[in-house]
């Protein structure tokens, strides 16, 4: 359900994430489209997470969006 939400509301919420998660660049978000695994993908390099820590973080955060 929660990648169904970021696929389908991803240009609404394209700012909202990049308001969570600084580095991530404005080219990155346009070429995820709403691709939760290449979310989780980008917060692994650019933050230095493990894709587990990773994924808990963006489940965490759709559900309070």
């Amino acid at each position: 359900m929660n990648e169904q939400l970021l696929k389908g509301r991803w240009n609404e919420m394209k700012g909202r994430v990049k308001e969570k998660w600084g580095r991530l660049t404005d080219d990155e978000l346009e070429q995820m489209d709403g691709n939760m695994d290449q979310l989780i993908g980008a917060l692994q390099q650019r933050y230095g997470l493990v894709q587990e820590e990773a994924r808990k973080e963006v489940n965490a955060w759709l559900r309070t969006h």
